[in-house]
């Protein structure tokens, strides 16, 4: 039965999914949340660090948030927090994902493209023309 928009369907663990094959395979909702926990990820990177350009008010917080745990992050300046952050977005993204997708058998290509399509516009505003055009650089 297909449900929803995203077109899913709810398996147990270790039924066969549709194939002639003897070993049973696992759904794909799980690979699809880690997909795109990880795209989240880096939009999260891509956005702090815009706004760290834009802001020295959020700089130096993102960079106080860095100083809370790593050793030396005195040295790296505000990258210690922008990787903070982005490690936080994956963690919280993930545990929140995975959870609801992975007893559901989805359309992997289609998330496939959804997590290139994110990966494209995290790399497309870090890219120096575009980052300097919005950092007013």
């Amino acid at each position: 039965m297909t449900t929803g928009l995203i077109g899913s369907r709810t398996v147990a663990v270790g039924a066969a999914i549709g194939t002639n094959s003897e070993r049973p395979m696992r759904p794909t909702g799980e690979a699809a949340a880690a997909l795109l926990a990880a795209g989240i990820a880096m939009l999260t990177l891509a956005f702090v660090n815009q706004v760290t350009a834009m802001s020295d008010v959020f700089n130096v917080w993102v960079h106080g948030i860095g100083k809370l745990w790593m050793p030396g992050a005195q040295g790296i300046g505000p990258y210690s927090g922008k990787e903070t952050l982005s490690v936080v977005a994956w963690l919280v993204s993930w545990g929140i994902l995975h959870p609801v997708l992975r007893m559901r058998e989805l359309t992997l290509s289609r998330w496939i493209v959804v997590f290139l399509v994110m990966m494209g516009v995290a790399t497309t505003f870090i890219w120096p023309p575009v980052f300097e055009h919005f950092a007013g650089h």
